[in-house]
C-alpha cells in the first residue's frame, strides 16, 4: 500500500508592479519600481546571472552552479544583492551553500509590462 497523495498543481499569480507601458503613463511610484528592477538588469554580468538562474534546470540555482561569469566570486555575490534588492531573485542558505530562483511572477509581471494593451 502506497503513502503516496497527489497534491493541487498552482498556478502562479502575476502581481506586476506596472500595467502594460502603451496602456498609460506610469505613476512616479510605478516608474520608481519599475527602473529599480531594470536598472538591476541593466548590468551585463546581473542580466548573465540572472539569465542563469531563470534558465537553470529545476528553477533554481546554487550560487556554485552560476558563479562563471568572468568576474571574482565577491564581485558575483554584490551582483546577486544588487538582484535581490531589486526583487527579481529570491534566495534559500543550504548548509553552506546559496540557492537562488526566480519568481515565476517576476518573469510574469515583467512579460506584462512588455506587453501591449488588450
Amino acid at each position: 500500500m502506497s503513502n503516496t497523495r497527489s497534491l493541487p498543481v498552482l498556478e502562479p499569480v502575476a502581481a506586476p508592479c506596472c500595467p502594460p507601458l502603451t496602456e498609460r503613463p506610469l505613476s512616479a511610484d510605478e516608474a520608481e519600481r519599475t527602473a529599480k528592477m531594470f536598472k538591476a538588469l541593466g548590468d551585463p554580468v546581473r542580466l548573465r546571472l540572472f539569465s542563469a538562474v531563470a534558465s537553470h534546470e529545476g528553477g533554481e540555482a546554487c550560487v556554485c552552479d552560476i558563479s562563471d561569469v568572468g568576474v571574482s566570486q565577491p564581485t558575483v555575490s554584490h551582483h546577486l544583492k544588487k538582484l535581490r534588492e531589486a526583487g527579481l531573485l529570491t534566495s534559500e542558505r543550504r548548509g553552506t551553500w546559496v540557492y537562488y530562483r526566480v519568481e515565476p511572477s517576476v518573469l510574469a509581471a515583467m512579460g506584462q509590462l512588455l506587453s501591449a494593451a488588450a
